[in-house]
């Protein structure tokens, strides 16, 4: 089937290379007369060049013939404005020459125009050729664009489809190769699933004889063991404890918290509603400070002033709910729909039964029939009272599907499982009609307060009732969408929920079973609390491993540690008697110092009196002196340095007189600087030493922990491979013996099977015989 595919698309590919080969010789012979054309046009346009350059010079020598001409015709005016003046004075002696004169200027004259006229006809033509040379050169030069173009388009799309064609070849050849290669991968992989499939049918036909030989077993297990089967029937199945699902009883529980916000914003809307409109009822349209209310508004008044008492159970049944909802609770009917949307089936319907007696009240408003009420006031009070109709409407279908929800909790049997899914779906789509009721509601309310606040008998009192009772409107408009949000979003878990119970459940459970299998449930927790005894507190072994690690290594640095103490201490005495030295050696040099001082003052004190017995002979040795006075300026301008163990000192010589406290200092500080030195690079020395002792005492150590636990492993490995080895030998012998006792079991059916048909035909025989002997009983 490859191989047709692809001989086909070889074909296709074969047909598409030759149509485009012959469109490609098209091209190349339009390619060919187009460069023709091209060269015969330049040709055409060298010999245009050629005339126009001809016709260049011959305008070239016009216009130089016309210049010569133009000066003549000067020449010849300036002669004759000469003329004329001598003419003025010799008119009467030259009238012969002025006739001479006069015959030479006209044929000047003509000379002169027929060249102006000849001028004037090389002009025109000079004209009319460069124009047309003009026109024909800019009609070649466009041609010749237009044709250079075309070539160059013509030949980028022979080089397009010329590398189109090698690129397909290359795709093709690329793709071929491709193919021959999975064409072999798939032959090899058809052959490895050929064994495969082989294989898996003996896997699985051992398979299946090993799960009948299972089945057999356990089948006859069941029947000599269990007593009877308590998942098969209902009742004995709702005894039974379900597992402990905790994820799901917290989900429960803050889906309960949930509701219990929302039910509580939802209680304190309707609260605040029956409220304010009790207070619109005693303001409006008769104030009761003023006059008497209606017996009508007194009565519905009255009924609104009880809404409490049937507004707040609501809350405290969700309140209830929530706080029965523990982990060790099983919430496995779906009574709780009830009350997280609002409350317990008596308290909604006790809040429905109150809703239905204040319905004809609403219905029926004295606003109406008031004096002050417009028409468009009138309209938006019907609209409203056909609001509250819709809702009391609303309450009455929740109220139904609610009590089908509560059903299962006195008549398990009284509603299918099946069937909650859709009153699920029922309640979610009411209470989104509850929630559009209310924004009508809250529409039409703000109507009718803008138009009651444009009426001149408005008071602020009433204006501020309307307010309150718009606001409490828009927080029971926003409440009853977050209920019916929140039920949309967790419809599907509510579904969900209902499969929580004991295994292959299929319908609900009884109060009394389900009581039942709670304290079941307590008493398994208690079983299980009890066989629950506190285990020792043990170190795990790869932590106790860790441990010991950190304490050998503890301990050696504890020894390191202590030695390094020990060395420590033992410098430290040794500096301490270096100290003592030293500070003998500084006492021996101050010693040295007071007496060096004492010699140089009285040193100094010889030199002042020599120079006073010296005087009398400086001027005799003048010249000795000069020169031994320079020596003596180069010696003591340059100083003396002194090296030693102890490092450098540099002085002067004896002749220069420092000052001694300077020069004390100077040697205790070089001295205190070079002891200090000397000591810091002792102790770094030493801690390096110690350092690198523990390290490599403690690596020491390591090392030969390894090779213990390394001897350690390789011997759990052989017992490892003996264990493997004594375990092959006895699946081995197990092996065989199991099949020893098939074939005796074989024999031992097979002798059973004999010994069977021998007795089947002892019993004919006896049949026979019997039947023998009642015949001739009877002959007899």
């Amino acid at each position: 089937m490859a191989s047709a595919e692809l001989q086909g698309k070889y074909q296709k590919l074969a047909q598409e290379y030759s149509k485009l080969r012959a469109q490609n010789q098209v091209l190349k012979k339009g390619v060919v007369d187009e460069q023709a054309n091209s060269a015969a046009l330049k040709e055409q346009l060298k010999m245009k060049d050629q005339s126009l350059r001809k016709l260049q010079q011959e305008m070239d020598s016009l216009t130089f013939r016309n210049l010569q001409l133009a000066k003549r015709v000067e020449l010849l005016q300036d002669e004759l404005a000469l003329s004329e003046p001598r003419g003025k004075k010799n008119k009467k002696s030259g009238e012969s020459s002025s006739q001479l004169s006069q015959e030479q200027k006209t044929v000047f004259d003509e000379d002169l125009q027929k060249k102006i006229e000849e001028n004037e006809r090389l002009h025109i033509q000079f004209f009319e050729a460069d124009e047309q040379h003009k026109h024909v050169e800019a009609e070649l030069r466009s041609r010749l664009a237009t044709l250079e173009t075309e070539a160059a388009q013509h030949q980028a799309v022979v080089d397009g489809l010329t590398r189109k064609y090698m690129e397909t070849i290359e795709k093709l050849q690329n793709d071929k190769a491709k193919l021959e290669i999975k064409s072999q991968t798939l032959e090899k992989e058809a052959k490895e699933c050929r064994l495969r499939t082989e294989e898996c049918q003996l896997q699985l036909k051992n398979l299946h004889e090993d799960l009948s030989g299972r089945l057999e077993e356990s089948l006859s297990i069941i029947n000599e063991k269990v007593p009877f089967n308590d998942t098969k029937y209902s009742q004995y199945n709702a005894l039974n404890v379900p597992l402990h699902n905790r994820r799901h009883q917290l989900k429960m529980r803050d889906i309960a918290g949930q509701a219990l916000a929302f039910v509580q914003d939802l209680v304190t809307a309707l609260l605040n509603f029956h409220t304010y409109t009790e207070q619109r009822i005693q303001i409006f349209p008769v104030d009761s400070a003023i006059d008497t209310i209606s017996p009508l508004n007194q009565k519905f008044s009255q009924y609104l002033h009880e809404n409490a008492s049937y507004v707040r159970p609501l809350e405290e049944g969700m309140l209830h709910l929530f706080e029965s909802i523990t982990e060790d609770t099983v919430t496995v009917l779906v009574i709780f729909f009830l009350v997280l949307l609002l409350g317990t089936g008596k308290h909604l319907t006790s809040y429905l039964c109150f809703l239905r007696k204040i319905l004809p009240y609403q219905l029926k408003e004295e606003e109406c029939e008031s004096s002050l009420c417009t028409s468009a006031l009138r309209a938006r009070n019907l609209e409203l009272s056909q609001d509250m109709k819709k809702m009391t409407a609303v309450f009455e279908k929740l109220q139904t599907y609610i009590a089908l929800l509560a059903l299962p909790s006195t008549e398990p049997d009284g509603l299918l499982r099946t069937n909650y899914s859709s009153v699920l779906t029922n309640v979610g789509a009411a209470l989104h009609g509850f929630h559009d009721i209310m924004k009508d509601i809250s529409k039409h309310y703000s109507q009718k307060a803008t138009i009651e606040h444009e009426l001149p008998t408005a008071t602020q009192k009433l204006i501020t009732t309307n307010d309150c009772i718009l606001s409490s409107v828009v927080a029971l408009t926003n409440g009853a969408g977050k209920i019916a949000s929140f039920f949309s979003n967790n419809l599907d878990y509510f579904i969900a929920s209902l499969s929580y119970g004991p295994k292959a459940a299929s319908g609900f459970i009884s109060p009394l079973s389900a009581e039942c299998m709670l304290q079941y449930k307590k008493k398994a927790a208690a079983y299980m609390k009890s066989l629950r005894k506190p285990l020792l507190e043990s170190v795990p072994y790869e932590e106790a491993l860790a441990n010991r690690r950190i304490l050998l290594s503890s301990t050696e640095s504890r020894e390191g540690l202590a030695q390094q103490v020990q060395q420590s201490l033992e410098k430290i005495s040794k500096l301490e008697q270096e100290k003592e030295h030293w500070m003998l050696e500084a006492q021996l040099a101050k010693i040295k110092l007071e007496k060096e001082n004492q010699r140089i003052a009285d040193k100094l004190k010889n030199t002042s009196s020599g120079q006073l017995v010296g005087l009398a002979q400086e001027n005799a040795a003048v010249s000795n002196a000069a020169d031994q006075d320079e020596a003596t300026a180069k010696a003591v301008s340059e100083p003396i340095q002194s090296t030693s163990l102890i490092g450098t000192l540099t002085r002067t010589s004896d002749s220069e007189v420092p000052d001694v406290e300077s020069r004390e200092d100077l040697i205790k500080n070089h001295y205190m600087a070079r002891i200090v030195e000397l000591t810091s690079q002792l102790q770094l020395a030493d801690s390096k030493s110690v350092h690198f002792y523990a390290e490599c005492r403690a690596l020491s150590k390591r090392l030969a922990l390894a090779e213990k636990s390394k001897e350690a492993l390789t011997e759990e490995m052989k017992l490892a491979s003996q264990n493997i080895s004594r375990l092959q030998d006895e699946l081995t012998t197990t092996k065989r013996s199991y099949e020893d006792q098939l074939s005796m079991m074989s024999d031992h059916l097979c002798s059973m099977n004999e010994t069977l048909s021998k007795q089947r035909e002892e019993i004919d025989t006896l049949k026979m015989s019997s039947k023998g002997n009642s015949k001739k009983n009877k002959s007899r």
